[in-house]
């Protein structure tokens, strides 16, 4: 477990359902540590997370693990609907897009991957599934949003990858296109949300929610194994 936690308990909780195979990130979007804290412990607003990281890398844990916090509300990854009730929520103080967006803090990034490595060691949580909050939800939530460093995760694999090399379009009518990204695990209910959140993820420079060749390549990579999965079929050839 990680020292120096500071323990500040949310009433905002209830039993759950399945067992932890989901991790969720997420940022606060309100203007302040202290604000997001007292949201996210009062009762009457009805939401928490497990933990949250202070902009100076203050670890603070709301909710026991063993508890179903209330951070991804209304949300389906991989067919899971109760994404609650399946995940570990982290919330990341940054004021959002709403309060003055901005990239989110050295000292913060460096608490979150020793957390995140515990987290994702005890539960066995897989790299496809540790996710953003848009991409749970994303017909309502752009966060953790295009500037966190996912990137910066997946070189000690607590996300996947951005797949890069030797990608090619599969020319997949959109249709197509989010046929297959329900496959790889997104709801789609609102079509351009849905591939924004994708892009959010995956392509992040560009998030205009159109559906490109860009977009078709890398998603046809992650559903086939990545960069790895695309060099070994190139050695077979």
């Amino acid at each position: 477990m990680i020292d120096g936690i500071i323990e500040r308990p949310s009433p905002n909780f209830d039993a759950r359902k399945l067992p932890i195979t989901l991790l969720v990130l997420h940022y606060t979007g309100m203007v302040d540590a202290a604000s997001a804290i007292d949201r996210l412990t009062d009762p009457a607003a009805k939401v928490s997370s497990h933990y949250l990281i202070t902009e100076d890398g203050q670890i603070v844990r709301l909710v026991d693990e063993d508890k179903r916090a209330w951070h991804a509300g209304n949300a389906h990854w991989r067919g899971i609907d109760d994404v609650n009730s399946a995940s570990i929520g982290i919330e990341l103080v940054n004021p959002g897009h709403e309060h003055g967006y901005r990239p989110f803090a050295e000292p913060q990034m460096q608490a979150l991957l020793p957390l995140m490595a515990d987290i994702v060691g005890r539960y066995g949580i897989t790299r496809g599934n540790i996710v953003g909050h848009s991409d749970v939800a994303p017909a309502r939530k752009d966060d953790p949003g295009e500037l966190f460093d996912w990137e910066r995760l997946a070189k000690v694999r607590l996300a996947l990858p951005r797949p890069r090399r030797h990608l090619t379009d599969p020319l997949w009518s959109d249709a197509s296109f989010l046929l297959a990204l329900e496959r790889f695990g997104y709801q789609v209910v609102d079509d351009k949300a849905a591939v924004r959140a994708f892009q959010r993820r995956f392509r992040p420079a560009n998030v205009d929610g159109i559906i490109d060749g860009e977009c078709r390549a890398i998603l046809l990579s992650l559903l086939t194994g990545g960069d790895k999965g695309a060099e070994a079929r190139q050695g077979r050839g």
